[in-house]
């Protein structure tokens, strides 16, 4: 089932109520985060080998995003379930989100040009290929043959200070049109005196 973006998707300067989410593996992760600032990554299915393309070069420079005082946050719309058996070893917090609530409430959408932009060939052609050669080794799993959330999802990266303000957005165009780990590090430096709550008084 495609998703409409909203009107009004979020945007910088936008604020984002309070919460608790719960993770797959671990305990729940506060949004926002009172001390540091939250990279929230809206990604699609368990085991999308585009997804996880992009994750593992989150991955290799996790200990330097932890240093820029950024936590990540990833969302995918398949249950805990499945994502636990793609996910697991992953360094960070992974959020199960079947009824794509959060992806609407944060605006972000499912469309065909998510796999027919022609920007989009080259990634998931090497998407398929390294995930395939994993697979054989025994090194990841198949996505599941149906996808309830269906597969034409675009990934989306939201910036959020720790007084729950959108910092920075982006809605990608096309699968694999997210922000890489420079841009992120880059917007993290940029906007961390805006990320903190002002002191009271």
């Amino acid at each position: 089932m495609l998703m409409r973006r909203p009107t009004r998707p979020l945007r910088p300067g936008s604020t984002i109520t309070d919460r608790r989410i719960a993770t797959v593996s671990g305990g729940p992760v506060t949004l926002p985060d009172p001390g540091r600032l939250v990279h929230l990554q809206f990604r699609r299915f368990a085991g999308c080998p585009v997804c996880h393309l992009h994750l593992r070069s989150v991955v290799r420079r996790h200990a330097e995003i932890e240093a820029a005082g950024v936590r990540e946050v990833v969302v995918f719309h398949s249950s805990a379930e499945e994502l636990l058996r793609h996910t697991a070893d992953l360094p960070f917090a992974v959020v199960a989100d079947p009824g794509k609530r959060l992806y609407a409430e944060f605006g972000v959408e499912s469309a065909p040009r998510a796999l027919l932009s022609p920007r989009a060939w080259g990634p998931v052609v090497a998407a398929v290929l390294r995930g395939g050669w994993e697979v054989l080794r025994g090194r990841e799993r198949l996505p599941a043959p149906h996808q309830p959330g269906g597969r034409l999802g675009l990934p989306a990266d939201f910036l959020i200070g720790s007084d729950g303000r959108i910092l920075a957005a982006k809605y990608g165009e096309h699968v694999y049109d997210q922000w890489p780990v420079d841009e992120l590090l880059r917007l993290a430096s940029s906007r961390r005196p805006a990320a903190g709550r002002l002191p009271a008084g």
